[in-house]
């Protein structure tokens, strides 16, 4: 090993809610360590006003549009996720909760640890770091929320959410107010107090938003790591042994090719590594892991990649007041939430006034189920209150007197993703989903919606895609490269290591084992805590066993 000469220790593939765990506490154990993020860094002046201005806030690359949130759409399923320094934390809605303990005793992980003792440490320590405290910033869609519950029976399960926000002093009211850094006792940067804007989902322009780049990332940055922005992670590639033999399973490390994003234009570049930890999103670690097997690069990862993939059974729905005098855009992204029963939440969402262009995968919803009862509906509300219902349709407005039901539950389904060569683009590989349709909507969820708006005045909402074409959408795209007990169930073993390679870490949702029912930010951030936990410090590390530099535990 002395002969081969490496640019770092290790190569972290994106700078989620996995990737900067992994980069802060590989860095702290004295590793040199390599940030690589295809997105762009975001200061909070940079950021859009709304998301009207898709150049800046929408990812499609092939158009120019970098900005950092993208949709995914699938045969069975619409995917939503982000694309920046800090990945998803940029767009996401900072709600960060931890799941009830009955998730770990099903799926594909069941049994790898006792995960109800061990996982509340973890918990503790991402919550920590993340800012987590309770909304402070309630607002008018809360408020609905709250009602809504009461009427439903279910008044007493309503509550604030966490959320990773800074909110200031307790006589802190309104924010605004600036503030030395109030979480690392200085190592990080200085805060603004929330001004409970709504702006959460389009990027915070106060920073108050806890986003990754303000903790894990900052003070892994603080500890030595680099991070290399706007560069794409093409290629993974084991090197071979010094004296020239193959060595596929990756024990004297990896070749990372990577294209650097400048001015317009392209650079190659490689990165010679012991080790590396994919923390791409689900999406991007199964399509970089996909291709990989596809080219020989890694021929012994698991035949299971692609399975088990979820979309933390979601559904997006909402209700539409037009008119209503109140500013339902108003308060922290997702400010409230209710357990609508054992298996089922609903959160409170919203975007910032004048940020309406969601109302372009919105529309009513029909009494009844499918694309005829929906078109029904819409005719008949065209031909007898034209007026009312253009004005329901129309995006003018739809964030101030809307409020999105962002569903979740815990009840198992999922699909598979597969490499495959579309028909209307053979010339590249893309992921496309198989299996059996995935519930478009969620019975309980949607006759709660119906119940609220009749009872208050407002018109339910559905998306587009679950109306025309019967697939949800999800926030929380999870799974595909699951944790289990070996390479015939899963990709990686419960810390999270690849089987059948060396020296490969995945961290991210794709090794999440069963639908956790809440938003799953929180939970990566633990695993991933667990996992760079049990990597002992550089002078214990044993590069090229099994699976290895790996601690005892």
């Amino acid at each position: 090993m002395s002969g081969q000469p490496y640019d770092t220790d290790f190569v972290v593939i994106g700078s989620g809610f996995g990737g900067s765990v992994s980069a802060l506490r590989l860095a702290e154990k004295g590793y040199r360590v390599v940030v690589l993020e295809q997105g762009r860094h975001w200061p909070p002046h940079e950021l859009p006003h709304d998301n009207w201005q898709w150049r800046r806030w929408l990812w499609r690359p092939e158009l120019g549009w970098r900005g950092f949130f993208a949709l995914r759409l699938l045969r069975h399923v619409v995917v939503l996720h982000g694309n920046a320094v800090g990945g998803g934390s940029i767009t996401y809605a900072n709600t960060l909760l931890v799941p009830p303990d009955d998730v770990w005793r099903h799926g594909s992980w069941a049994g790898l640890d006792d995960w109800a003792r061990v996982m509340p440490a973890h918990y503790a320590r991402a919550s920590q770091m993340l800012g987590v405290t309770t909304n402070r910033r309630l607002a008018a869609a809360d408020e609905r929320l709250g009602t809504m519950a009461r009427l439903a029976g279910v008044g007493d399960a309503w509550q604030p959410t966490r959320v990773a926000v800074f909110f200031g002093d307790d006589d802190d009211l309104s924010g605004g107010r600036d503030y030395p850094d109030p979480y690392f006792d200085g190592e990080g940067p200085p805060r603004r107090s929330c001004t409970g804007c709504g702006g959460c989902m389009v990027g915070c322009r106060e920073g108050a938003k806890n986003t990754l780049d303000r903790n894990y990332l900052h003070l892994a940055q603080r500890r030595g790591a680099t991070l290399h922005a706007e560069t794409e992670v093409v290629r993974i590639v084991p090197l071979p042994h010094p004296d020239g033999g193959a060595a596929p399973d990756g024990r004297h490390g990896y070749a990372v090719h990577a294209l650097e994003h400048r001015d317009g234009r392209r650079r190659a570049r490689v990165w010679r590594t012991r080790a590396v930890v994919c923390a791409a999103g689900s999406l991007g670690t199964q399509a970089l892991l996909m291709g990989a097997r596809q080219r020989g690069d890694l021929p012994h990862l698991s035949p299971t990649l692609g399975q088990h993939v979820r979309t933390n059974a979601e559904s997006l729905i909402g209700i539409r007041w037009p008119g209503c005098a109140e500013d339902l855009s108003r308060g922290v992204a997702i400010g409230s939430q209710i357990q609508l029963d054992a298996h089922t939440t609903i959160e409170a969402t919203r975007y910032p006034a004048g940020s309406d262009a969601m109302a372009l995968l919105s529309t009513v919803m029909a009494p009844g189920d499918g694309r005829l009862a929906w078109a029904a509906a819409l005719a008949r509300g065209l031909l007898t209150a034209p007026r009312a219902t253009w004005r329901l349709l129309r995006p003018k407005g739809w964030a101030r007197e809307s409020m999105i039901l962002l569903c979740m539950q815990t009840l198992d389904g999922t699909l598979t993703l597969r490499w495959q060569r579309p028909w209307w683009a053979p010339w590249r590989h893309v992921l496309r989903s198989h299996g059996a349709p995935l519930p478009h909507h969620i019975p309980e969820a949607t006759a709660f919606a119906r119940a609220a708006a009749a009872a208050t005045g407002g018109v339910p909402m559905a998306s587009l895609p679950q109306v025309l074409f019967h697939i949800p959408m999800t926030a929380h795209c999870l799974g595909g490269a699951v944790m289990a007990a070996d390479a015939t169930r899963g990709v990686c073993d419960a810390w999270q290591r690849a089987f059948g390679q060396r020296n490969l870490w995945l961290v991210d949702g794709s090794v999440i084992g069963a639908n956790l029912g809440v938003n799953p930010s929180l939970t990566i951030a633990a695993l991933a805590e667990r996992a760079m936990a049990a990597v002992p410090p550089p002078s214990l590390a044993t590069w090229d066993g099994v699976g290895t530099p790996i601690a005892a535990h």
